[in-house]
């Protein structure tokens, strides 16, 4: 398996999804929807940095959702440069937004990338199950694992890849154990900086979760 330089890059990004928009209370964002949501709650990857909205993955899943006319809206969560922290302070605010069948978990590769305590990242992200489980107790939460290359060390970067199976493990969760496969580490499906798939490698991405998200529906 290789390993991606990673899912978040710390690079901030204000392009907006074809999909719902729920990253951030400062946007505008349209009223809240009474459909259930597919909701993809991450950081730059999830948000599309660097593609069109409609060659992101959420939006790629939603193109899926809708050809089956699934009685689903799909709600692309993603803020890019977001750690597990900022994604914590602002959960409860984006569960408001509608209601939630599915919720994908995909954070904490800014915080591999900036050496962030790996304790904080399992706090963090504890918390925010903890919080979709209570403001949406319906929803199924799929926990998208992370990879990160070992320059904070092997031991930091082998901890790092076991935290999110450990996390589903003791929260009995929906893992996609590397988001990324077939997509990190290999050029021509990353744009110049390494980190953020093409369009290309946005579709692999897509494919591999909806193997993961089309028996849940």
């Amino acid at each position: 398996m290789l390993l991606a330089l990673l899912a978040a890059g710390c690079q901030s990004d204000t392009s907006a999804t074809k999909t719902t928009a729920a990253a951030n209370p400062a946007a505008e964002v349209p009223a809240p929807k009474t459909q259930p949501a597919i909701l993809f709650f991450g950081d730059s990857i999830t948000a599309g940095l660097g593609v069109e909205p409609d060659q992101a993955y959420p939006a790629l899943i939603e193109q899926r959702v809708d050809s089956l006319h699934l009685p689903y809206t799909v709600v692309n969560a993603g803020l890019s440069g977001e750690t597990t922290a900022g994604g914590r302070s602002r959960i409860n605010w984006v569960l408001s937004r509608q209601p939630v069948s599915v919720f994908v978990l995909e954070l904490g590769g800014n915080d591999g990338l900036r050496g962030l305590p790996l304790a904080d990242t399992r706090k963090n992200l504890q918390a925010i199950i903890d919080t979709v489980r209570q403001k949406a107790p319906q929803a199924k939460i799929v926990l998208a694992g992370m990879q990160i290359p070992p320059n904070m060390g092997p031991a930091y970067a082998a901890d790092f890849k076991k935290l999110y199976a450990e996390t589903a493990t003791k929260n009995h969760l929906t893992l996609i154990p590397f988001l990324l496969e077939g997509v990190g580490g290999i050029a021509k499906l990353n744009q110049r900086d390494g980190i953020h798939p093409t369009p290309e490698g946005h579709k692999l991405v897509a494919r591999t979760v909806w193997r993961t998200v089309q028996p849940l529906l």
